[in-house]
């Protein structure tokens, strides 16, 4: 047989992806799951004592990615980066989260995942947890109090401004936080209602909230809103694309499963909460089915960090292990707000039926961080070089496409105190001596005995994920180049404002040097 000349080979390799971008616009509808470990789902974790039928079958139809990463280990930097494309810890923010009532994070002048969509025709809708800051108006013009109630002068009667309206999306529905203040649901950019009586003690944080608030409620209204505005979309507008971003509240603090949901897991609140997270897909790909809208729409499923510790939950990820025998964050090593995998690795399902492969698994490194680069090589789009600094294009894993290198050249690991860590290939360098960045609790001793983890007094770690996904073995004196490559890339990053090729950029402010032993842990994150 003759052989094929190489470039019309290239050309064959690339045919799908031509294929994806000259067809119809598809639906796109991301759900983001809060606090969500690596090891909850069945389709990750055969062990897992949480029945999660819907999200295994978002697998089996679809592609499931073991080496994803949300950008940060902690909530709002990882939304930043994800409608953003662009690593967070160049804002403002470059430790731990927003706090109640804090300034909006995304700049007027940013390109946004959504602002995207829509001027490649696309409607876009936020249902679900916010996170990224809002103009609070106040009865005297200056910034909301941060006393005791944290209230006095903000005044509900007036719109709401820079929050999710302004950034992109055409319509939004929820709550800015589940355990912030104000304890109301927000629409668009007013909230539903006054919230004018004081928090109840188990309230965490104190603040306004409205008469007979119960947070058992947020999640079965934000499934009914989120079905609700594909059931609108597939009548009011058919044929016009649509994105639908759903960050939910759950499993995150509070952990408060419906009733109709206890017991159904073997782990406890948090095992029966993460069901729900389950049953809440489940409607949401009924709903895409139902109205014919499934073989046109991406669905992308992942998490937003590893699972929380105790102190914020009654039950944290190493009790649960010790109680239950369910290890929400896998094989992995840390938890919620560390440098370790188990801090930022989570769950990455996605499904396109038709363009991505069914049953598929893919070993690929990616982050949430390449949602924007990856959605403008699906329509066709580029963007501009201060967009997207740090996102790359990983439309071909999503396609089922082998590569024969890599498709982004490294990644950033960014945890809630600021420290820094470094993956390129097999070897993640840790930029700080622990890796652990729960000062409150950490990782209990009866776990270290277990997984076989013995502290040393190295200034840093280096771990070779392909060989040691549990991160015991540190090599960090042993391999002495690794580390100085590594440490080089990521003091480029830093510098460049970027990490993908194109113009230089600037990060907003200056970036701090990380002090993991002297920051302050916000336990909400």
């Amino acid at each position: 047989m003759r052989q094929l000349p190489s470039i019309f080979l290239a050309l064959l390799a690339i045919a799908p992806l031509a294929r994806a971008t000259d067809a119809p616009k598809p639906n796109i509808v991301i759900i983001l799951a809060d606090d969500l470990g690596y090891g909850d789902l069945g389709c990750y974790n055969k062990d897992s004592k949480i029945p999660t039928p819907n999200l295994d079958r978002l697998a089996a139809q679809g592609i499931r990615f073991t080496d994803s990463h949300a950008p940060t280990s902690v909530c709002t930097p990882t939304r930043y980066a994800l409608l953003t494309g662009r690593y967070c810890w160049r804002t403002r923010l470059q430790q731990n989260v927003l706090l109640p009532w804090g300034a909006p994070l995304i700049r007027p002048d940013r390109l946004t995942l959504p602002g995207m969509l829509k001027r490649q025709g696309y409607s876009a809708a936020c249902i679900g947890k916010w996170h990224l800051g809002m103009d609070w108006p106040t009865k005297d013009g200056k910034p909301p109090t941060s006393g005791a109630d944290r209230l006095s002068n903000v005044d509900f009667t007036k719109p709401i401004g820079h929050g999710p309206v302004t950034v992109g999306f055409d319509s939004y529905f929820g709550v800015d936080i589940p355990n912030y203040p104000p304890y109301c649901f927000i629409d668009n950019d007013r909230t539903v209602g006054i919230p004018t009586e004081p928090n109840r003690p188990e309230f965490n944080r104190p603040g306004p909230m409205l008469p007979n608030w119960q947070w058992v409620e947020i999640m079965p209204e934000l499934t009914r809103r989120a079905v609700g505005y594909i059931d609108q979309s597939a009548k009011a507008a058919p044929g016009k694309p649509f994105f639908l971003y759903f960050p939910l509240t759950a499993p995150h603090f509070p952990v408060v499963p419906a009733p109709e949901f206890k017991g159904k897991s073997q782990a406890g609140d948090y095992g029966d909460y993460v069901n729900q997270v389950d049953w809440t897909v489940g409607q949401v790909l009924d709903s895409l089915q139902r109205n014919n809208l499934a073989d046109s729409t991406l669905v992308i499923f992942t998490s937003d960090n590893g699972p929380e510790i105790s102190g914020e939950v009654k039950i944290g990820v190493y009790d649960r292990a010790q109680q239950f025998h369910h290890y929400s964050m896998g094989p992995l090593r840390g938890a919620k707000r560390d440098t370790w995998e188990g801090g930022h690795r989570v769950p990455f399902l996605a499904r396109w039926p038709g363009h991505v492969p069914a049953n598929a698994a893919s070993n690929e490194l990616i982050s949430h961080v390449d949602m924007m680069a990856t959605v403008a090589a699906m329509l066709g789009d580029k963007l501009p070089d201060n967009a997207g600094e740090d996102s790359f294009n990983v439309l071909p894993a999503l396609l089922g496409q082998k590569s024969d290198k890599p498709l982004r050249e490294a990644l950033v690991h960014n945890a809630a105190s600021g420290s820094f860590g470094i993956r390129k290939g097999e070897w993640v360098f840790i930029d700080n001596p622990t890796g652990d960045d729960n000062k409150r609790k950490g990782e209990p001793e009866w776990f270290k005995r277990e997984r076989g983890y013995v502290d040393d007094k190295l200034p840093g770690q280096l771990f070779n994920v392909h060989e040691d996904l549990g991160e015991r073995k540190n090599y960090y004196a042993e391999k002495p180049l690794v580390v100085r490559e590594l440490k080089t890339l990521l003091e480029k990053y830093k510098a460049d404002g970027r990490s993908t090729p194109g113009a230089r950029q600037k990060n907003d402010v200056p970036l701090r040097n990380a002090a993991p032993a002297k920051a302050s842990i916000e336990p909400d994150a």
